[in-house]
Protein backbone atom coordinates (compact mmCIF):
# COMPACT_ATOMS: atom_id res chain seq x y z
CA UNK A 1 0.00 0.00 0.00
CA UNK A 2 1.33 3.36 -0.82
CA UNK A 3 2.28 5.60 2.23
CA UNK A 4 0.62 9.33 2.54
CA UNK A 5 3.90 10.29 1.82
CA UNK A 6 4.38 9.07 -1.01
CA UNK A 7 1.36 9.51 -2.24
CA UNK A 8 1.96 13.46 -1.89
CA UNK A 9 5.19 13.22 -3.46
CA UNK A 10 3.04 11.71 -6.46
CA UNK A 11 0.90 14.65 -6.44
CA UNK A 12 3.60 17.22 -6.04
CA UNK A 13 5.29 15.17 -9.45
CA UNK A 14 1.90 15.62 -11.01
CA UNK A 15 1.79 19.41 -10.15
CA UNK A 16 5.40 20.30 -10.98
CA UNK A 17 5.01 18.84 -14.62
CA UNK A 18 1.78 20.52 -15.45
CA UNK A 19 3.94 23.73 -14.25
CA UNK A 20 6.95 22.46 -16.43
CA UNK A 21 5.24 22.00 -19.42
CA UNK A 22 3.57 25.46 -19.37
CA UNK A 23 6.74 27.05 -18.99
CA UNK A 24 8.19 28.11 -22.67
CA UNK A 25 11.73 29.68 -21.13
CA UNK A 26 14.01 26.89 -21.01
CA UNK A 27 15.85 28.66 -18.54
CA UNK A 28 13.02 28.57 -16.42
CA UNK A 29 12.55 24.86 -16.99
CA UNK A 30 16.25 24.56 -15.75
CA UNK A 31 16.14 26.38 -12.87
CA UNK A 32 12.65 25.07 -11.59
CA UNK A 33 14.22 21.39 -12.19
CA UNK A 34 17.02 21.42 -10.20
CA UNK A 35 15.24 23.33 -7.37
CA UNK A 36 12.67 20.51 -7.56
CA UNK A 37 15.19 18.04 -7.20
CA UNK A 38 16.22 19.22 -4.15
CA UNK A 39 13.02 19.67 -2.72
CA UNK A 40 11.92 16.25 -2.57
CA UNK A 41 15.04 13.89 -2.10
CA UNK A 42 16.32 16.48 0.66
CA UNK A 43 19.71 16.90 -1.66
CA UNK A 44 22.03 19.78 -0.43
CA UNK A 45 23.48 20.11 -3.78
CA UNK A 46 22.15 19.81 -7.30
CA UNK A 47 23.94 20.07 -10.86
CA UNK A 48 22.33 20.10 -14.02
CA UNK A 49 25.23 18.67 -17.05
CA UNK A 50 24.25 19.61 -20.44
CA UNK A 51 25.81 17.77 -23.27
CA UNK A 52 28.17 18.49 -26.15
CA UNK A 53 26.69 18.12 -29.89
CA UNK A 54 28.65 14.75 -30.54
CA UNK A 55 27.51 14.00 -26.69
CA UNK A 56 30.99 13.29 -25.41
CA UNK A 57 31.05 15.50 -22.68
CA UNK A 58 29.36 18.40 -21.07
CA UNK A 59 28.80 21.51 -22.37
CA UNK A 60 27.31 23.58 -19.59
CA UNK A 61 27.35 23.15 -15.58
CA UNK A 62 24.76 24.23 -14.03
CA UNK A 63 24.67 24.15 -10.68
CA UNK A 64 22.39 25.30 -6.98
CA UNK A 65 23.56 24.90 -3.41
CA UNK A 66 27.11 26.26 -3.75
CA UNK A 67 27.20 30.11 -4.17
CA UNK A 68 29.39 32.45 -6.13
CA UNK A 69 32.72 32.56 -4.22
CA UNK A 70 32.73 29.17 -3.40
CA UNK A 71 32.55 28.60 -7.33
CA UNK A 72 35.27 31.11 -8.41
CA UNK A 73 37.85 29.08 -5.57
CA UNK A 74 36.76 26.01 -7.68
CA UNK A 75 37.59 27.76 -11.19
CA UNK A 76 36.90 25.25 -14.25
CA UNK A 77 34.05 23.90 -14.21
CA UNK A 78 33.34 19.96 -14.74
CA UNK A 79 33.98 18.16 -18.55
CA UNK A 80 32.29 15.08 -17.65
CA UNK A 81 35.10 13.25 -16.16
CA UNK A 82 35.19 10.67 -13.48
CA UNK A 83 31.95 9.53 -11.73
CA UNK A 84 30.10 12.37 -13.63
CA UNK A 85 31.09 10.91 -17.35
CA UNK A 86 29.62 7.38 -16.45
CA UNK A 87 26.34 8.75 -17.15
CA UNK A 88 27.25 10.10 -20.43
CA UNK A 89 28.80 6.54 -21.42
CA UNK A 90 26.04 4.97 -19.95
CA UNK A 91 22.74 6.64 -19.38
CA UNK A 92 20.80 4.95 -16.81
CA UNK A 93 20.48 5.60 -13.31
CA UNK A 94 23.43 6.26 -10.62
CA UNK A 95 22.94 5.72 -7.10
CA UNK A 96 26.05 5.75 -4.41
CA UNK A 97 26.06 5.71 -0.62
CA UNK A 98 29.70 7.65 -1.28
CA UNK A 99 31.03 8.49 -4.51
CA UNK A 100 34.42 8.98 -3.36
CA UNK A 101 34.41 4.85 -3.75
CA UNK A 102 33.87 4.44 -6.86
CA UNK A 103 36.51 3.22 -9.24
CA UNK A 104 36.07 6.08 -11.85
CA UNK A 105 36.26 8.72 -9.02
CA UNK A 106 38.77 11.30 -9.42
CA UNK A 107 38.20 13.32 -5.89
CA UNK A 108 37.45 16.98 -5.45
CA UNK A 109 39.14 20.39 -6.47
CA UNK A 110 40.98 21.75 -3.14
CA UNK A 111 38.01 24.79 -2.80
CA UNK A 112 35.32 22.23 -3.49
CA UNK A 113 32.73 20.98 -0.19
CA UNK A 114 32.59 17.40 0.77
CA UNK A 115 30.04 15.41 -1.00
CA UNK A 116 29.21 11.65 -0.08
CA UNK A 117 26.07 10.14 -1.49
CA UNK A 118 25.45 10.93 -5.06
CA UNK A 119 22.43 10.05 -7.34
CA UNK A 120 22.43 10.96 -11.16
CA UNK A 121 19.74 10.28 -13.28
CA UNK A 122 20.45 10.95 -17.35
CA UNK A 123 17.90 13.41 -18.56
CA UNK A 124 16.19 11.71 -22.48
CA UNK A 125 15.04 13.66 -25.43
CA UNK A 126 13.77 11.70 -28.19
CA UNK A 127 15.52 8.94 -27.54
CA UNK A 128 18.70 10.85 -27.50
CA UNK A 129 20.88 12.12 -24.42
CA UNK A 130 20.55 15.66 -23.65
CA UNK A 131 21.89 16.15 -20.27
CA UNK A 132 21.83 14.73 -16.61
CA UNK A 133 20.27 15.66 -13.16
CA UNK A 134 22.97 15.12 -10.59
CA UNK A 135 22.13 15.11 -6.56
CA UNK A 136 24.20 15.43 -3.78
CA UNK A 137 24.50 15.07 -0.20
CA UNK A 138 20.84 13.96 1.12
CA UNK A 139 20.37 15.86 4.49
CA UNK A 140 19.39 12.76 6.54
CA UNK A 141 21.03 9.36 5.21
CA UNK A 142 21.52 7.75 2.05
CA UNK A 143 19.36 8.45 -1.49
CA UNK A 144 16.25 5.96 -1.15
CA UNK A 145 15.29 4.08 -4.21
CA UNK A 146 12.15 6.11 -3.99
CA UNK A 147 14.15 9.07 -4.16
CA UNK A 148 15.24 7.79 -7.60
CA UNK A 149 11.92 7.05 -8.79
CA UNK A 150 10.95 10.45 -7.69
CA UNK A 151 13.81 11.78 -9.79
CA UNK A 152 13.32 9.52 -12.47
CA UNK A 153 10.22 11.04 -13.23
CA UNK A 154 11.14 14.63 -12.90
CA UNK A 155 13.97 13.93 -15.15
CA UNK A 156 11.29 12.73 -17.48
CA UNK A 157 9.09 15.62 -17.13
CA UNK A 158 12.21 18.10 -17.61
CA UNK A 159 12.76 15.74 -20.75
CA UNK A 160 9.06 16.79 -22.32
CA UNK A 161 9.20 20.88 -20.86
CA UNK A 162 12.72 21.60 -22.54
CA UNK A 163 12.05 19.63 -25.66
CA UNK A 164 8.57 22.10 -25.25
CA UNK A 165 10.22 24.85 -24.43
CA UNK A 166 13.30 24.97 -26.97
CA UNK A 167 10.65 23.99 -30.07
CA UNK A 168 8.74 27.53 -28.81
CA UNK A 169 11.55 29.27 -28.74
CA UNK A 170 12.61 28.04 -31.93
CA UNK A 171 9.58 28.06 -33.31
CA UNK A 172 9.31 32.28 -32.05
CA UNK A 173 12.78 32.69 -33.44
CA UNK A 174 11.32 31.27 -36.95
CA UNK A 175 8.55 33.42 -36.48
CA UNK A 176 10.18 36.57 -35.88
CA UNK A 177 12.65 36.03 -38.76
CA UNK A 178 10.13 35.59 -40.63
CA UNK A 179 8.25 38.28 -40.04
CA UNK A 180 11.95 40.14 -40.59
CA UNK A 181 12.34 38.88 -43.80
CA UNK A 182 8.40 40.04 -44.98
CA UNK A 183 9.24 43.43 -43.51
CA UNK A 184 12.60 43.71 -45.58
CA UNK A 185 10.49 42.03 -48.77
CA UNK A 186 7.65 44.32 -48.23
CA UNK A 187 10.29 47.95 -47.84
CA UNK A 188 11.84 46.47 -50.81
CA UNK A 189 8.68 46.44 -52.51
CA UNK A 190 7.97 49.54 -51.49
CA UNK A 191 11.81 50.51 -53.49
CA UNK A 192 10.36 49.04 -56.40
CA UNK A 193 7.32 50.85 -56.74
CA UNK A 194 8.56 53.81 -56.28
CA UNK A 195 10.90 53.79 -58.71
CA UNK A 196 8.60 53.52 -61.60
CA UNK A 197 5.85 56.08 -59.68
CA UNK A 198 8.74 58.86 -58.44
CA UNK A 199 10.79 59.80 -60.90
CA UNK A 200 12.73 62.34 -58.33
CA UNK A 201 15.61 60.74 -56.48
CA UNK A 202 15.31 62.65 -53.25
CA UNK A 203 11.42 60.76 -52.86
CA UNK A 204 13.33 58.07 -53.33
CA UNK A 205 15.52 58.63 -50.94
CA UNK A 206 12.93 59.71 -48.58
CA UNK A 207 11.37 56.59 -48.61
CA UNK A 208 14.65 54.55 -48.46
CA UNK A 209 15.37 56.31 -44.85
CA UNK A 210 12.36 55.93 -43.75
CA UNK A 211 11.38 52.13 -44.13
CA UNK A 212 15.25 51.33 -43.50
CA UNK A 213 15.20 52.83 -40.14
CA UNK A 214 11.72 51.44 -39.41
CA UNK A 215 12.97 48.03 -40.32
CA UNK A 216 15.83 47.80 -38.02
CA UNK A 217 14.52 50.06 -35.31
CA UNK A 218 17.23 52.39 -35.70
CA UNK A 219 16.72 55.93 -33.42
CA UNK A 220 18.01 57.45 -37.09
CA UNK A 221 19.34 56.47 -40.09
CA UNK A 222 21.36 58.48 -43.02
CA UNK A 223 22.31 57.78 -46.28
CA UNK A 224 25.19 58.55 -47.76
CA UNK A 225 26.03 58.31 -51.52
CA UNK A 226 29.41 58.49 -53.26
CA UNK A 227 30.51 61.16 -55.20
CA UNK A 228 34.29 61.26 -56.34
CA UNK A 229 36.60 60.57 -53.03
CA UNK A 230 33.48 62.00 -51.13
CA UNK A 231 30.99 60.70 -49.53
CA UNK A 232 27.42 62.99 -49.34
CA UNK A 233 25.03 62.90 -46.96
CA UNK A 234 21.81 63.24 -48.99
CA UNK A 235 18.89 61.98 -46.69
CA UNK A 236 18.16 60.67 -42.67
CA UNK A 237 15.20 59.98 -40.81
CA UNK A 238 14.56 60.20 -37.22
CA UNK A 239 16.36 61.73 -34.18
CA UNK A 240 18.71 64.88 -35.58
CA UNK A 241 19.02 65.95 -39.46
CA UNK A 242 20.10 69.36 -40.82
CA UNK A 243 23.35 67.50 -42.47
CA UNK A 244 21.97 67.09 -45.91
CA UNK A 245 24.88 68.32 -48.04
CA UNK A 246 27.99 67.78 -45.84
CA UNK A 247 30.61 66.05 -47.10
CA UNK A 248 32.66 63.26 -45.80
CA UNK A 249 36.36 62.31 -47.45
CA UNK A 250 35.92 58.16 -48.42
CA UNK A 251 39.60 57.79 -47.78
CA UNK A 252 39.43 59.20 -43.79
CA UNK A 253 36.04 58.30 -42.90
CA UNK A 254 34.54 55.04 -41.33
CA UNK A 255 32.35 55.44 -43.33
CA UNK A 256 34.27 55.32 -46.53
CA UNK A 257 36.11 52.71 -45.66
CA UNK A 258 32.97 50.61 -45.10
CA UNK A 259 32.08 51.29 -48.67
CA UNK A 260 35.42 50.81 -49.77
CA UNK A 261 35.75 47.36 -48.06
CA UNK A 262 32.03 46.27 -49.19
CA UNK A 263 31.55 44.84 -45.59
CA UNK A 264 28.75 45.99 -42.63
CA UNK A 265 30.36 46.88 -39.20
CA UNK A 266 28.89 47.52 -36.01
CA UNK A 267 30.06 49.50 -33.59
CA UNK A 268 29.67 49.61 -30.27
CA UNK A 269 31.91 53.16 -29.73
CA UNK A 270 30.40 55.45 -32.00
CA UNK A 271 31.69 58.43 -30.81
CA UNK A 272 35.09 57.11 -31.00
CA UNK A 273 35.23 54.18 -33.90
CA UNK A 274 33.31 57.00 -36.20
CA UNK A 275 36.56 59.21 -37.01
CA UNK A 276 34.14 62.29 -37.44
CA UNK A 277 32.08 64.18 -35.30
CA UNK A 278 28.31 62.45 -34.96
CA UNK A 279 27.29 65.85 -35.40
CA UNK A 280 28.39 66.19 -39.39
CA UNK A 281 26.12 63.04 -40.17
CA UNK A 282 23.17 65.26 -37.75
CA UNK A 283 23.24 62.64 -35.55
CA UNK A 284 23.21 63.85 -31.57
CA UNK A 285 25.60 61.79 -29.27
CA UNK A 286 25.09 58.42 -30.80
CA UNK A 287 26.58 55.02 -28.68
CA UNK A 288 25.98 52.42 -31.36
CA UNK A 289 26.25 52.20 -35.08
CA UNK A 290 25.51 50.43 -37.42
CA UNK A 291 27.06 50.92 -41.22
CA UNK A 292 26.16 48.66 -44.40
CA UNK A 293 27.58 49.30 -47.91
CA UNK A 294 25.00 49.83 -50.79
CA UNK A 295 26.55 48.03 -53.86
CA UNK A 296 24.97 47.91 -56.78
CA UNK A 297 26.83 45.26 -59.20
CA UNK A 298 29.82 45.28 -57.34
CA UNK A 299 30.35 48.98 -57.31
CA UNK A 300 29.68 51.00 -54.39
CA UNK A 301 26.76 53.55 -55.11
CA UNK A 302 27.10 54.60 -50.84
CA UNK A 303 26.35 53.93 -47.57
CA UNK A 304 23.40 53.23 -45.00
CA UNK A 305 24.12 54.19 -41.37
CA UNK A 306 21.58 53.41 -38.53
CA UNK A 307 22.23 54.72 -34.52
CA UNK A 308 20.90 53.70 -31.46
CA UNK A 309 18.65 50.49 -31.77
CA UNK A 310 15.26 50.62 -30.06
CA UNK A 311 13.78 53.13 -27.31
CA UNK A 312 16.71 52.22 -25.02
CA UNK A 313 19.64 52.87 -27.54
CA UNK A 314 20.72 48.91 -27.68
CA UNK A 315 23.19 47.55 -29.60
CA UNK A 316 22.23 46.47 -33.32
CA UNK A 317 22.44 42.57 -33.54
CA UNK A 318 23.61 40.08 -36.43
CA UNK A 319 20.20 39.51 -37.40
CA UNK A 320 19.97 43.38 -37.94
CA UNK A 321 22.95 43.55 -39.59
CA UNK A 322 21.72 40.82 -42.41
CA UNK A 323 18.08 42.77 -43.08
CA UNK A 324 20.06 46.11 -43.89
CA UNK A 325 22.30 44.82 -45.97
CA UNK A 326 19.82 42.68 -47.79
CA UNK A 327 17.45 45.89 -47.63
CA UNK A 328 20.81 47.70 -48.90
CA UNK A 329 21.29 46.43 -51.90
CA UNK A 330 17.60 46.91 -52.42
CA UNK A 331 18.05 50.55 -52.07
CA UNK A 332 21.32 50.28 -54.02
CA UNK A 333 19.43 49.28 -57.11
CA UNK A 334 16.96 51.67 -56.78
CA UNK A 335 19.64 54.74 -56.38
CA UNK A 336 22.13 53.34 -59.52
CA UNK A 337 18.86 52.96 -61.76
CA UNK A 338 17.42 56.05 -60.62
CA UNK A 339 20.39 57.66 -62.20
CA UNK A 340 20.68 55.25 -64.73
CA UNK A 341 17.05 56.68 -66.15
CA UNK A 342 18.23 60.37 -65.05
CA UNK A 343 21.79 60.13 -67.43
CA UNK A 344 19.46 58.55 -69.95
CA UNK A 345 16.85 60.89 -70.45
CA UNK A 346 19.53 63.89 -69.87
CA UNK A 347 21.62 62.31 -72.78
CA UNK A 348 17.79 61.59 -75.00
CA UNK A 349 16.93 65.85 -74.04
CA UNK A 350 20.54 66.86 -75.30
CA UNK A 351 20.39 64.65 -78.06
CA UNK A 352 17.07 65.56 -79.06
CA UNK A 353 17.79 69.16 -78.58
CA UNK A 354 20.48 69.06 -80.83
CA UNK A 355 18.55 67.34 -83.51
CA UNK A 356 16.02 69.42 -83.48
CA UNK A 357 18.45 72.58 -83.64
CA UNK A 358 19.44 70.52 -86.68
CA UNK A 359 16.53 70.21 -88.15
CA UNK A 360 15.77 74.33 -88.13
CA UNK A 361 18.77 74.64 -89.17
CA UNK A 362 18.12 72.59 -92.07
CA UNK A 363 14.69 74.48 -92.67
CA UNK A 364 16.61 77.75 -93.00
CA UNK A 365 19.14 76.78 -94.94
CA UNK A 366 16.84 74.62 -97.49
CA UNK A 367 14.64 77.29 -97.47
CA UNK A 368 15.06 80.82 -96.02
CA UNK A 369 18.45 81.08 -97.53
CA UNK A 370 18.32 79.61 -100.82
CA UNK A 371 15.26 81.82 -100.99
CA UNK A 372 17.41 85.33 -99.83
CA UNK A 373 20.56 83.78 -102.06
CA UNK A 374 18.53 83.57 -105.04
CA UNK A 375 16.95 87.01 -104.13
CA UNK A 376 20.72 88.87 -103.59
CA UNK A 377 21.60 87.15 -107.26
CA UNK A 378 18.44 89.07 -109.10
CA UNK A 379 19.25 92.12 -107.21
CA UNK A 380 22.35 92.24 -108.02
CA UNK A 381 21.82 91.02 -111.77
CA UNK A 382 20.23 94.35 -112.15
CA UNK A 383 22.85 96.81 -110.56
CA UNK A 384 24.18 99.11 -113.48
CA UNK A 385 22.45 97.23 -115.61
CA UNK A 386 18.62 97.93 -117.71
CA UNK A 387 16.34 100.89 -117.69
CA UNK A 388 14.20 101.88 -114.88
CA UNK A 389 11.04 100.03 -115.48
CA UNK A 390 13.46 96.43 -115.81
CA UNK A 391 14.85 97.40 -112.17
CA UNK A 392 10.98 98.12 -110.87
CA UNK A 393 9.99 94.77 -112.64
CA UNK A 394 13.19 93.50 -110.57
CA UNK A 395 12.11 95.50 -107.13
CA UNK A 396 8.21 93.72 -107.46
CA UNK A 397 9.65 90.74 -108.02
CA UNK A 398 11.97 90.51 -105.27
CA UNK A 399 9.50 92.64 -102.65
CA UNK A 400 6.89 89.10 -103.32
CA UNK A 401 10.05 87.01 -102.70
CA UNK A 402 10.96 88.40 -99.44
CA UNK A 403 7.02 88.26 -98.32
CA UNK A 404 7.00 84.80 -99.06
CA UNK A 405 10.17 84.42 -96.76
CA UNK A 406 8.62 86.85 -93.72
CA UNK A 407 5.84 83.96 -94.29
CA UNK A 408 8.16 81.14 -94.14
CA UNK A 409 10.27 82.65 -91.19
CA UNK A 410 6.38 83.15 -89.29
CA UNK A 411 5.60 79.32 -89.82
CA UNK A 412 9.37 78.17 -88.48
CA UNK A 413 9.01 80.90 -85.72
CA UNK A 414 5.11 79.27 -84.54
CA UNK A 415 6.63 75.63 -84.97
CA UNK A 416 9.23 76.63 -82.57
CA UNK A 417 6.48 78.44 -80.25
CA UNK A 418 3.20 79.11 -81.19
CA UNK A 419 1.54 82.45 -79.56
CA UNK A 420 -1.56 81.18 -79.92
CA UNK A 421 -0.44 78.27 -77.39
CA UNK A 422 0.35 80.72 -74.70
CA UNK A 423 -2.38 83.27 -75.74
CA UNK A 424 -5.79 81.10 -76.96
CA UNK A 425 -5.39 77.45 -75.82
CA UNK A 426 -5.01 74.23 -76.85
CA UNK A 427 -7.67 74.43 -79.77
CA UNK A 428 -6.51 77.07 -81.43
CA UNK A 429 -3.12 76.49 -82.15
CA UNK A 430 -3.74 72.86 -83.31
CA UNK A 431 -6.36 74.09 -85.70
CA UNK A 432 -3.47 76.93 -87.09
CA UNK A 433 -1.19 74.44 -87.21
CA UNK A 434 -3.56 71.81 -89.27
CA UNK A 435 -4.34 75.11 -91.63
CA UNK A 436 -0.30 75.60 -91.83
CA UNK A 437 -0.09 71.67 -93.15
CA UNK A 438 -3.05 72.16 -95.31
CA UNK A 439 -1.25 74.91 -97.07
CA UNK A 440 1.49 72.92 -97.81
CA UNK A 441 -0.89 70.38 -99.69
CA UNK A 442 -1.62 67.98 -97.36
CA UNK A 443 -5.48 66.36 -96.66
CA UNK A 444 -6.47 66.26 -93.13
CA UNK A 445 -9.65 65.25 -91.27
CA UNK A 446 -9.40 66.86 -88.50
CA UNK A 447 -11.48 66.05 -84.70
CA UNK A 448 -10.94 68.02 -82.07
CA UNK A 449 -13.05 66.85 -79.16
CA UNK A 450 -10.97 69.75 -76.55
CA UNK A 451 -12.74 72.12 -74.27
CA UNK A 452 -13.44 76.00 -76.30
CA UNK A 453 -10.94 78.12 -73.97
CA UNK A 454 -13.81 80.83 -74.30
CA UNK A 455 -16.20 79.26 -71.52
CA UNK A 456 -13.70 80.04 -68.84
CA UNK A 457 -13.67 76.71 -67.22
CA UNK A 458 -10.48 74.59 -66.01
CA UNK A 459 -9.02 73.37 -69.15
CA UNK A 460 -5.61 71.14 -69.17
CA UNK A 461 -2.37 71.88 -67.26
CA UNK A 462 0.08 74.15 -69.33
CA UNK A 463 2.88 71.23 -69.83
CA UNK A 464 0.28 68.79 -70.94
CA UNK A 465 -0.79 71.31 -73.65
CA UNK A 466 2.35 72.13 -74.88
CA UNK A 467 3.06 68.06 -74.59
CA UNK A 468 0.26 67.58 -76.68
CA UNK A 469 0.51 69.72 -79.39
CA UNK A 470 4.21 68.66 -80.14
CA UNK A 471 2.97 65.33 -80.75
CA UNK A 472 0.80 66.04 -83.16
CA UNK A 473 2.91 68.95 -84.59
CA UNK A 474 6.09 66.13 -84.38
CA UNK A 475 3.47 63.47 -86.46
CA UNK A 476 2.20 65.51 -88.91
CA UNK A 477 6.22 66.82 -89.85
CA UNK A 478 6.97 63.02 -89.77
CA UNK A 479 3.93 61.92 -92.09
CA UNK A 480 5.39 65.50 -94.53
CA UNK A 481 8.99 64.51 -94.35
CA UNK A 482 8.90 60.64 -94.85
CA UNK A 483 5.78 59.14 -95.12
CA UNK A 484 4.58 59.95 -98.84
CA UNK A 485 1.07 60.75 -97.97
CA UNK A 486 -2.13 62.21 -99.39
CA UNK A 487 -4.56 61.79 -97.18
CA UNK A 488 -4.07 62.47 -92.61
CA UNK A 489 -6.68 61.86 -90.00
CA UNK A 490 -5.85 63.90 -86.95
CA UNK A 491 -7.82 63.60 -84.19
CA UNK A 492 -7.13 64.84 -80.05
CA UNK A 493 -9.84 64.14 -77.47
CA UNK A 494 -9.74 65.24 -73.47
CA UNK A 495 -11.66 63.35 -71.55
CA UNK A 496 -11.83 62.66 -67.41
CA UNK A 497 -9.00 60.73 -67.25
CA UNK A 498 -6.78 61.76 -70.35
CA UNK A 499 -6.11 63.15 -73.64
CA UNK A 500 -5.83 60.84 -76.45
CA UNK A 501 -3.77 61.79 -79.58
CA UNK A 502 -4.00 60.16 -82.60
CA UNK A 503 -2.51 61.11 -86.40
CA UNK A 504 -3.05 58.40 -89.39
CA UNK A 505 -1.49 58.63 -92.17
CA UNK A 506 -2.07 56.43 -96.20
CA UNK A 507 1.64 56.87 -96.64
CA UNK A 508 4.82 54.15 -96.97
CA UNK A 509 4.79 52.99 -93.72
CA UNK A 510 8.03 52.86 -92.07
CA UNK A 511 9.83 50.42 -89.91
CA UNK A 512 10.75 51.66 -86.62
CA UNK A 513 13.86 49.79 -86.08
CA UNK A 514 15.71 51.99 -88.86
CA UNK A 515 15.02 55.24 -87.07
CA UNK A 516 17.25 57.76 -87.82
CA UNK A 517 18.92 60.10 -85.79
CA UNK A 518 16.57 63.23 -85.93
CA UNK A 519 14.32 64.21 -82.99
CA UNK A 520 11.42 62.14 -84.93
CA UNK A 521 10.06 59.44 -82.62
CA UNK A 522 12.98 59.89 -80.10
CA UNK A 523 11.27 63.05 -79.28
CA UNK A 524 8.18 61.98 -78.96
CA UNK A 525 8.99 58.91 -76.99
CA UNK A 526 10.61 61.70 -74.32
CA UNK A 527 7.63 63.70 -74.17
CA UNK A 528 5.20 60.95 -73.50
CA UNK A 529 7.41 59.68 -70.78
CA UNK A 530 7.93 62.67 -68.73
CA UNK A 531 4.38 63.15 -69.04
CA UNK A 532 3.49 59.43 -67.90
CA UNK A 533 2.01 58.49 -70.77
CA UNK A 534 1.68 55.61 -72.92
CA UNK A 535 2.75 55.88 -76.94
CA UNK A 536 1.35 53.43 -79.43
CA UNK A 537 3.13 53.34 -83.34
CA UNK A 538 1.92 50.95 -85.57
CA UNK A 539 3.18 51.25 -88.99
CA UNK A 540 1.98 48.69 -91.99
CA UNK A 541 1.67 49.10 -96.02
CA UNK A 542 -1.34 50.77 -95.85
CA UNK A 543 0.03 54.09 -93.60
CA UNK A 544 0.80 54.92 -90.24
CA UNK A 545 -0.77 55.43 -86.70
CA UNK A 546 0.10 57.37 -83.88
CA UNK A 547 -1.81 57.09 -80.64
CA UNK A 548 -0.55 58.18 -77.62
CA UNK A 549 -2.67 58.30 -74.33
CA UNK A 550 -1.40 61.17 -71.59
CA UNK A 551 -3.21 61.06 -67.82
CA UNK A 552 -4.53 64.27 -67.01
CA UNK A 553 -3.33 64.88 -63.10
CA UNK A 554 -4.94 68.37 -62.68
CA UNK A 555 -6.81 71.23 -64.24
CA UNK A 556 -6.05 74.72 -63.90
CA UNK A 557 -7.56 77.72 -65.33
CA UNK A 558 -6.02 79.93 -68.23
CA UNK A 559 -4.44 83.00 -66.62
CA UNK A 560 -5.91 86.48 -68.17
CA UNK A 561 -8.59 84.57 -69.96
CA UNK A 562 -12.18 86.07 -70.00
CA UNK A 563 -15.54 84.74 -70.49
CA UNK A 564 -18.26 86.35 -72.59
CA UNK A 565 -19.83 87.68 -69.60
CA UNK A 566 -17.14 89.31 -68.59
CA UNK A 567 -16.30 90.55 -71.88
CA UNK A 568 -20.02 92.02 -71.88
CA UNK A 569 -19.26 93.76 -68.61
Amino acid sequence: MTSALETDRIRHLLRIGRELIAEHDTEAVLDRILNEARAITGARYAALGLLNKDRTELERFVTRGIDAAVHRAIGDLPRGRGVLGVLIEDPRPLRLADVGQHPRSYGFPMAHPAMHTFLGVPIVIRGEGWGNLYLAEKQDGEFTEEDEEAVVVLAQWAAIAIDNARLYQNSERRSEQLARAVRSLEASRDIADAISGMPELNRILELIVKRGRALVEAQSLVIMLSEGDELVVVASAGHGGGAHGHRLPIAGSTSGQVLQRGVPERITDAAHRLRVAPSELGVPDPRFALMVPMIHRGAGVGVLAAFDRGTGRAEFTPADEQLLRTFAASAASAVALNRSVEAERLRSTIAAADAERSRWARELHDQTLQALGGLRVLLASTVGRGDANSKDEVMRQAIEDIEVEIGNLRGIISDLRPSLLDDLGLRPAIEALLDRRRDAGLEIDARLMLPDPSDGKAIMAPELETTTYRLVQEALTNVSKHARATHVRVFVGLDDRCVTIEVQDDGIGFDPTRETSGFGLAGMRERVYLAGGELQIEPDDQGTLVRARLPVRGATPRVGLSTPDEVAS
